[in-house]
């Protein structure tokens, strides 16, 4: 049987969402960095979530069970361990006592993204918090974040503007594998830092003032010392160097060139200090050389501490002091204080779950509707017709969402179970058109099928398009699965489906 152009295009395109679904994910090799914990040896040296590890000191990594071996045979030495990491962006070092910080996995068999529902992980909508947020407002505020995130070396995270039906504006951030606590530190801290000088800012955090921060090199980054109090307390110093911008440079000479010399038994300081405010509260205050008096300098060195029961937990907690302040310094404050409107949690074992019974119940629903189609019109050609256009459907779009990253939840999977169900329901038309009414020609008949199919295409699209606009979490997801599942039924499968129900009926 020759082939219309109809049909070609569907196999040309279903053999496309095949390669966009799992491009030769059987060749790959290693293993994919699924989390870095904070702090960490591995993201103080640039590990990041979402790196594929190829090897370890020397050693190829092709699995899990490579990687456990070397890491495993590591752990058993004494003392502290240089750790070099082969990654798909460049080789790491990475200097360790104890744990490295690395969480591993398989590599994902398809680029098929799962959002919080299926793999697991936080969701939280937020809002400013004495404010209402513009258009203008949420884009730059979603810019700001994703800078965060990426500073923290957070990969697997969603940041979307959304908004609700009365048209307030909201942030929509999901993170896969992180809990609701992690999630509402991340964003609750607004991370507005100034260095002052008497009333008068210097320099802020962000790109405008901050040329660049030093943070993964030992000779400018660092814990300098480490002391215990008289009720046993530890305490450990900091320190790195920052690079200012010309701008700030000029400023910091104008300002210091109307101050004093005092001399002091530690040497000779201007009469004010340089103060370092986080979030309005003053973090630290640090003397000013008299060398630098009305000098542009743009290398300037901030420091501070932590604390701890013991000397161990002190340095953990004075890296994690100093790693946050080096991240607001690089990505800036955000531009006002957030809120969270509403905070969800989902375990990864109920996402296997869903996605079990999903598989089941699309099996049952399968089987039903291949023996009604077939006591309905008692032809296997017209069964299996259906049955294979509406698995062309359901692949088609799991193709295009692997192709723009759309992760895949449960709203989404309804969406694409909706625009299957629309498909089955059209090709219905289409047989009882092509059956019915013989004083007509076939192709007319065909035609009218269409003409229904189309009416009822635009119904649909105009029915999600306002719940894509306004959607905010579940009902964007929905809607967008929707509408390229029915879009692809109409552009593709429908035409290509007429065209073999009319070769059987001829």
């Amino acid at each position: 049987m020759k082939l219309s152009l109809r049909v070609w295009i569907l196999i040309i395109a279903l053999l496309l969402a095949i390669l966009a679904i799992a491009p030769w994910s059987s060749l790959k090799k290693g293993v994919l960095v699924e989390g870095v914990e904070s702090g960490s040896p591995a993201l103080e040296a640039g590990i990041k979530s979402g790196m594929i590890i190829l090897g370890v000191d020397g050693k190829k990594i092709e699995n899990i069970q490579d990687y456990s071996k070397v890491i495993s045979e590591k752990s058993r030495l004494n003392g502290s361990q240089k750790t070099i990491f082969e990654t798909s962006e460049g080789e790491f070092i990475v200097f360790s006592n104890e744990s490295i910080g690395v969480t591993v996995s398989s590599l994902p068999k398809s680029n098929i993204k799962t959002g919080l529902d299926l793999s697991g992980g936080s969701r939280a909508i937020i809002k400013a918090k004495d404010r209402e947020l513009t258009s203008s407002d949420v884009n730059d505020l979603v810019q700001i974040l994703e800078n965060r995130f990426n500073a923290f070396g957070i990969a697997d995270v969603t940041i979307s503007p959304v908004s609700d039906l009365d048209g307030a504006n909201f942030v929509l951030v999901e993170i896969a594998g992180a809990t609701p606590q992690d999630l509402k530190n991340l964003i609750s801290q607004q991370g507005k830092f100034e260095a002052k000088i008497g009333n008068e800012t210097v320099f802020i955090g962000g790109e405008k003032d901050i040329a660049s921060v030093c943070r993964n090199d030992a000779t400018c980054a660092g814990i300098e010392s480490c002391s215990q109090a008289s009720d046993g307390t530890h305490f450990c110093n900091f320190r790195f160097s920052i690079y200012l911008s010309e701008a700030a440079a000029k400023r910091h000479a104008e300002i210091t060139s109307e101050l004093t010399v005092n001399a002091t038994p530690q040497g000779n300081y201007l009469s004010e200090k340089l103060d370092l405010y986080l979030d309005d509260n003053l973090v630290d205050s640090l003397l000013i050389s008299e060398g630098l008096k009305g000098r542009e300098t743009t290398q300037i060195s901030i420091s501070g501490s932590g604390q701890g029961g013991d000397r161990q937990e002190a340095i953990t907690n004075s890296e994690d002091e100093m790693h946050n302040l080096q991240t607001i310094l690089i990505t800036g404050s955000l531009p006002y204080q957030l809120e969270v409107v509403k905070l969800d949690s989902l375990s990864p074992s109920l996402g296997r779950e869903f996605t079990r019974n999903i598989v089941v119940l699309g099996l049952l629903v399968f089987v039903i509707i291949s023996v009604l189609l077939f006591v309905k019109y008692r032809k296997m050609k017209i069964t299996l017709a259906v049955i294979l256009t509406m698995l062309s459907e359901a692949t088609l779009t799991l193709g295009i969402a692997a192709l723009i990253s759309w992760n895949l939840d449960a709203p989404s999977i309804a969406g694409i179970i909706v625009g299957m169900g629309t498909g089955v329901n059209d090709q219905i038309v289409i047989i009882d058109e092509s059956v019915s009414n013989k004083r007509i020609t076939l192709k007319e008949r065909i035609k009218r099928a269409l003409f229904i199919i189309f009416g009822a295409f635009f119904t649909i699209v105009a029915a999600m398009l306002p719940l894509f606009w306004v959607g905010a979490g579940m009902l964007k997801g929905f809607a967008l699965t929707t509408i390229i599942s029915v879009t692809v039924g109409i552009l593709i499968t429908r035409p290509a489906f007429a065209d073999i129900i009319k070769k059987i009926e001829e």
